[in-house]
């Protein structure tokens, strides 16, 4: 086979499941392990694929339903280099819950290959994970509610009263300093069962979500512990957060770019992240 054919193979398989692992794709193509770890280091460098601890995560989009799609492409690049962050404060052995949303979907892409507990009531969401082997995965069911296929309602509430989890990743529809909020009422109470269920609280949101105002209020300012936002965040927008006790993390390409430069001088850390007390 040559190798053009055998890659363009392994992206469809990856593509396919989202994820995969090292041995299926050695199995689905019948060559070895050292040609297969070549060929990812190919795709990866192509951005197709992103090669992980035993395997490698696709890159491109999940084929989502309408509302998502709809949304994904709002501030795209934002809501990638958000997920990625967000990731980088997940620690191996975590159980973490993901709410549904398209910047919540990148944390979990950037999840993908690590050893983890994810619940979530997202349907896109548990599709992406469900093939990663290291992830033990938890769904909560209830209502589904058709544009984004996100579980709500009584059903998902009393579902999560018995979970405990290490932190809480929620998306947000508006922030504003009175608070957080979001455009289903719905999906406000579920989310506040999703905070009393968190040690941790982060909400992920990128810098065009400040200012605005949605249909329901979520919580206050103060009830959140961490804050993941792109670097487009204005300096007010920032004082209003601090000024509620919120840690912020800031988010951007820059970071990641700069790794090595970072390293070097210690202004960033590695994982892309800068952190402003």
């Amino acid at each position: 086979m040559l190798a053009e054919t055998r890659r363009r193979h392994l992206l469809d398989l990856i593509a396919r499941q989202g994820f995969a692992t090292l041995d299926e794709l050695v199995k689905s193509l019948g060559v070895s392990e050292s040609t297969v770890r070549r060929d990812l280091e190919t795709l990866d460098l192509t951005g197709a694929i992103k090669r992980t601890h035993g395997g490698a995560v696709f890159q491109g989009e999940l084929r989502a339903l309408p509302a998502l799609e709809d949304r994904v492409t709002t501030a795209a690049l934002e809501k990638q280099v958000i997920g990625r962050a967000t990731a980088a404060l997940v620690e191996e052995g975590d159980t973490v819950l993901l709410d549904g949303g398209t910047t919540t979907l990148e944390v979990a892409r950037s999840l993908l290959g690590r050893s983890l507990q994810i619940v979530t009531n997202s349907l896109p969401i548990a599709q992406l994970v469900a093939s990663c082997p290291s992830i033990d995965l938890i769904l909560i069911g209830g209502y589904v509610y058709p544009r984004t296929g996100v579980a709500l309602g009584p059903l998902a509430i009393a579902t999560m009263q018995g979970i405990r989890v290490r932190k809480a990743v929620l998306g947000a529809g508006g922030i504003v300093a009175e608070g957080i909020y979001n455009s289903n009422l719905l999906l406000v109470e579920t989310e506040r069962q999703m905070m009393s269920c968190g040690q941790e609280v982060i909400i992920v949101a990128d810098h065009t979500k400040f200012g605005r105002l949605a249909l329901a209020r979520l919580c206050g300012l103060e009830e959140v512990q961490h804050l993941v936002v792109d670097s487009g965040l204005g300096a007010e927008d920032r004082a209003m957060m601090e000024r509620a006790g919120v840690t912020i993390h800031l988010a951007s390409l820059a970071a990641e770019n700069a790794e090595g430069r970072a390293n070097a001088n210690g202004t960033l850390r590695s994982d892309g992240l800068r952190k402003d007390a």
